[in-house]
């Protein structure tokens, strides 16, 4: 299991993490911050589960490139 979370309220906009994981991140047309698609959110943060293990690679990628550190990349 994958878990994705992402404080969007400190998200400053600069699409690293849809560059790096563009089938899980895409930026807002409101606000310009970004998105964690299929996610569920409490609290602020943006959570999202996955089985597949598959996207790990991408989504850890999205995680180091991002510049304030607020996408959280766990395996169960």
């Amino acid at each position: 299991m994958v878990i994705i979370t992402l404080q969007r309220a400190k998200c400053i906009g600069c699409n690293y993490c849809v560059e790096q994981a563009p089938a899980h991140f895409q930026m807002s047309k409101k606000d310009g911050k970004a998105v964690l698609l299929h996610s569920i959110e409490k609290r602020g943060f943006f959570t999202f589960k996955s089985a597949n293990m598959g996207i790990l690679q991408a989504v850890t990628k999205a995680k180091e490139a991002c510049p304030v550190k607020i996408i959280d990349v766990k395996q169960t």
